[in-house]
């Protein structure tokens, strides 16, 4: 599904309400990751021409900060432990069958941005491994085939 042209007028509300604030960049930024999902390049020259900041800062601050995206997320976000308990039970399974059943690589997302899967290093639930959090909803001792059920279940 290719993407729509993207709606920037939401931009100047943001924009306006930080007007005139300095160091006003990551709020500026979060507003309008809210806004979209992420921050889209279409986006981010908007906010460097209409408020004067370069646009080498704004990449500057949304690649330094970890909560910031660049890319489109699916709605659904699936976060896989691969820490040592949820690796040495299963982790990678989990991951490949996601992969294949559902066509979403690792750090990405599936075509029609349904899914998107992160890999994560510790969730901190190790007597439940394997885990994985789906949407906040933690699925615990968990396996690929029923993970895979219960994704296809969601909207």
């Amino acid at each position: 599904m290719p993407d729509a042209a993207l709606d920037l007028a939401p931009l100047d509300s943001i924009l306006d309400e930080f007007r005139g604030q300095k160091g006003a960049v990551i709020p500026i930024l979060q507003r309008t990751q809210e806004t979209y999902g992420y921050l889209p390049a279409e986006a981010l020259a908007a906010i460097s021409k209409k408020a004067g900041i370069p646009l080498s800062r704004l990449y500057g601050v949304a690649t330094f900060y970890a909560q910031f995206r660049l890319t489109r997320r699916g709605r659904h976000l699936i976060k896989v432990c691969d820490g040592t308990a949820c690796h040495v039970r299963g982790a990678t399974k989990i991951v490949e069958g996601i992969e294949d059943a559902l066509n979403v690589p690792p750090g990405g997302s599936d075509p029609d941005y349904k899914y998107s899967l992160e890999i994560v290093y510790c969730l901190g639930s190790c007597g439940l491994a394997p885990i994985a959090v789906v949407d906040e909803k933690v699925y615990g001792q968990t396996n690929a085939e029923n993970l895979i059920e219960r994704l296809k279940e969601l909207d």
